[in-house]
């Protein structure tokens, strides 16, 4: 084991940046390992070896052939050393791994029929790693578990002897891995497994549950999911558990990668700025109005969304209360795909009103970058959100939040109120009901803002720069929680 003050963490995931992406995960698990390694851990990436990864990580070496049990084909892992200092292990399955879509879904849009083995195969990688028994020389004090692709790590761990810690992360506990009986007879798991109190939920097999009860810590992404996952509206069934286990469970907010997301710097914006120079973002705003082809006025409130068109994102909210943004002279641009109703409902109110809104279906980073910088607010009215991003990015560029007091919008958004105003520590408007008269009462709020004075607009969009939401802070928690995690360990 290393030292007290230097610790060795197999971070485990199923999809990093900027390698391959389909949601705040991949966030998480393109920053937070490098952000550790500042403060002086050993930490080393595990991924499945996409093709869309494989192409875009460069040089590779093989490094260890696992033979694992129940697998007829011998598993290369494959190891490469990131742009950030992160090394990187690559679990080598073609037959598992190597296929076009996303890492969960086929080209069709359907999950693939065998992810519970595509994933039962990644666990056991990464507990061959994690054992050392993957010729690396080199053994894990902490695995740091994400989602219910790495479900299955900690309850395969948990007979072994002289097993690592580990910690295991809800980024969005809809998605719990879950899967027919038949499927834990079928990958050979063993059967004391098979309990109310281990890995079966209302006669299936939960991945995610697995990670829950038998990891020694649990966290998410925020404070306040945290707390909402308790709840009967926000615990899909878990929420007992997750109470029992609320000594070891907790919430930590994501952070945002402050060299990719800054205005002072970025390359994929027009003009750059900074919380001295906030009056430079006005050409951001003329450049992004062009882009859309939109009117080029100054004055015009301009209001951005980034994100899945999705009825979680509350992207029918949004629908709703754009007549009353044009009503009072703003403007609305929004970028994004999803489901195939709200693109027709997103596509058919830009032909409505072609001068006041603009729409790209689909994702462009770039131009994610420029709604940022460009628009003077931003819409986040989801009914629910584990952490969330954008409204941090939104912050980073002095771009007003305008969010539903949920999860991690509620712990990164300060609303407006007479006295966050009065003590300075204002940086955007809340509103509470999943309704699209509520989100409407916070936008008039922000649009009687705007209008009444520009000079306290830029106040408040300042105070929202200068917040310190960045990888480093939250990586001091998670190093913290990986001691308790340790300490756990040592005590069972």
């Amino acid at each position: 084991m290393s030292t007290s003050s230097t610790l060795n963490i197999l971070f485990a995931a199923s999809e990093a940046a900027p390698l391959i992406k389909t949601g705040g995960l991949a966030d998480v698990a393109g920053s937070l390992p490098a952000a550790l390694r500042e403060l002086g851990h050993d930490v080393r990436l595990v991924l499945p070896a996409y093709p869309q990864t494989i192409e875009k990580i460069g040089e590779l070496t093989t490094v260890a052939t696992l033979k694992l049990g129940g697998y007829q084909q011998p598993i290369n892992i494959l190891s490469s050393l990131l742009d950030n200092g992160v090394p990187c292990y690559l679990v080598d399955a073609p037959e598992y791994f190597s296929r076009q879509g996303n890492p969960y879904l086929a080209p069709n849009g359907h999950e693939w029929g065998d992810n519970a083995e595509r994933f039962a195969l990644f666990c056991r990688a990464i507990i061959a790693i994690g054992q050392n028994r993957s010729q690396l020389k080199w053994q894990p004090d902490l695995i740091h578990c994400n989602d219910w692709q790495t479900g299955l790590v900690a309850p395969l761990l948990s007979t072994e002897p002289n097993r690592p810690a580990t910690l295991f992360t809800i980024h969005n506990l809809a998605y719990q891995g879950l899967f027919e009986q038949s499927t834990f007879n079928r990958l050979a798991l063993p059967e004391e497994l098979w309990t109310l109190h281990g890995l079966e939920f209302h006669d299936q097999l939960s991945y995610i549950k697995g990670g829950i009860v038998y990891s020694d810590r649990v966290n998410t992404v925020s404070p306040t999911y945290a707390q909402e996952v308790l709840t009967t509206e926000f615990g899909y069934g878990l929420e007992g558990l997750l109470s029992h286990r609320t000594n070891h469970f907790s919430g930590i907010i994501n952070g945002i990668d402050y060299q990719e997301w800054n205005p002072t710097h970025d390359s994929r914006i027009h003009h750059h700025y900074d919380h001295t120079s906030f009056q430079l973002k006005q050409l951001n705003k003329k450049a992004l109005q062009a882009h859309f082809n939109l009117p080029q006025k100054p004055n015009a409130p301009l209001f951005g969304y980034i994100g899945r068109l999705v009825e979680q994102k509350g992207v029918d909210l949004i629908l709703q209360i754009i007549p009353g943004i044009i009503d009072r002279g703003g403007q609305v641009v929004m970028l994004g795909s999803g489901e195939a109703k709200l693109e027709k409902a997103m596509q058919e109110m830009h032909k409505k009103f072609p001068e006041q809104t603009g729409l790209f279906i689909g994702y462009d980073e770039d131009l994610a970058h420029q709604v940022e910088a460009g628009c003077d607010a931003f819409l986040m009215p989801s009914r629910f959100e584990p952490c969330g991003l954008n409204q941090i990015y939104s912050l980073r560029y002095g771009t007003v939040p305008i969010v539903r007091h949920t999860g991690g919008l509620a712990d990164t958004v300060v609303d407006v109120t007479p006295e966050t105003l009065a003590d300075g520590s204002a940086t955007g408007f809340h509103f509470d009901e999943a309704s699209s008269s509520a989100l409407w009462g916070a936008v008039e709020r922000a649009l009687d803002f705007y209008q009444h004075s520009r000079s306290h607009w830029q106040r408040l969009a300042i105070t929202g720069m200068q917040q310190d939401l960045s990888w480093a802070s939250s990586a001091e928690h998670y190093q913290t929680l990986y001691i308790k995690a340790l300490a756990d360990l040592e005590e069972c």
